[in-house]
């Protein structure tokens, strides 16, 4: 394990709800924690948008991502709006989702495309490996819920699949 990929894991980290993280390989361990100010952050109560502290530029990306969702209202939706879907597509991984094999190229699937369960969906990059993410079912795309180059974290939904 090099420099580079040590940076990169932090910023993935950094950038993730993950508050420790632990990699052995090949005789290396790499173990990083947050600090206990986003713990705080994380614990304290949410205040309403009027009464909430703008972040400080001092913060860390972590710390200011912490206080911001604090401060979002939840948006209220339909259900009657919403496709019906039995089954989510999770992220195994961390790292940055992408729709297809190359920027030239046209995406994996879109919504109301058909998959079975060994279909590519995405493709999940972590320290410069692309994982190709699988369906594992078989039905209709219905909903995509993460944009191209977005970061995603271990067990976050990406589609919703409609498998009936």
């Amino acid at each position: 394990m090099n420099v580079n990929e040590i940076q990169e894991i932090i910023k993935l980290i950094d950038k993730s709800t993950i508050e420790e993280f632990t990699y052995e390989s090949h005789g290396t361990s790499v173990s990083l924690k947050k600090t206990s100010t986003t713990k705080k952050l994380q614990d304290a109560p949410a205040l309403p948008a009027s009464l909430s502290p703008e972040p400080a530029e001092a913060a860390t990306p972590a710390e200011r991502q912490v206080v911001e969702r604090k401060v979002e209202e939840p948006v209220k939706e339909d259900p009657s709006s919403k496709p019906a879907y039995d089954h989510e597509i999770v992220s195994p991984m961390v790292g940055t989702f992408y729709t297809a094999p190359s920027p030239e190229k046209d995406d994996f699937v879109k919504l109301g495309s058909k998959v079975d369960k060994s279909s590519v969906v995405c493709i999940v990059e972590a320290m410069k490996l692309f994982n190709e993410i699988e369906a594992e079912v078989s039905g209709e795309i219905v909903e995509i819920l993460v944009e191209n180059g977005e970061l995603v974290e271990y067990g976050q939904p990406l589609f919703r699949v409609n498998t009936k």
